[in-house]
């Protein structure tokens, strides 16, 4: 049916993190053999505290080959934007699961062009609410419907 509550989301949350643990030392150890592809800022846009997503998306694009950056949950548009600036990034990946959220994203977007940084960064942006048409009209460079989607994008922006 589809219907899930939010309990059994938190202990699917519990569950992954517990396996990311266990996994971690095969995932660096297979990144120490691939030439990074950069870096990719990436966090949960302000107000919105879900990261779930946000870290599943984190995990696939590291084992790819990107150094990531994670400036966390509820993350102001100026953070991303500094830290970006700061790592030397090639691209600032946004996340927001709440419809409310999303309306900082193309206050990302319209920042980055203020300070004349918009060319300098691929701005990739997703979620639960986020659609692509949505992405496009704000003038994201890319998005993903789900992870493995996310992951060919981002492999494609960089390239």
């Amino acid at each position: 049916k589809g219907e899930v509550f939010l309990t059994e989301i938190l202990l699917a949350e519990d569950a992954m993190n517990a396996a990311l643990e266990i996994l971690k030392p095969k995932i660096a150890e297979k990144k120490s053999k691939i030439t990074t592809k950069g870096k990719i800022v990436i966090g949960t846009i302000k107000g919105d505290v879900h990261d779930i997503g946000k870290n599943v998306v984190k995990l696939f694009l590291s084992v790819a080959g990107f150094e990531m950056v994670d400036v966390g949950r509820d993350v102001p548009v100026r953070t991303f934007i500094d830290t970006a600036v700061k790592e030397n990034a090639k691209m600032i990946a946004v996340s927001a699961l709440m419809t409310t959220t999303m309306i900082y994203m193309p206050e990302l977007i319209k920042e980055l062009k203020e300070l004349g940084l918009r060319d300098r960064f691929k701005v990739m942006v997703g979620g639960a609410p986020v659609i692509k048409s949505w992405a496009m009209e704000i003038g994201a460079d890319g998005y993903g419907k789900n992870t493995k989607e996310a992951g060919e994008v981002a492999l494609t922006l960089v390239e």
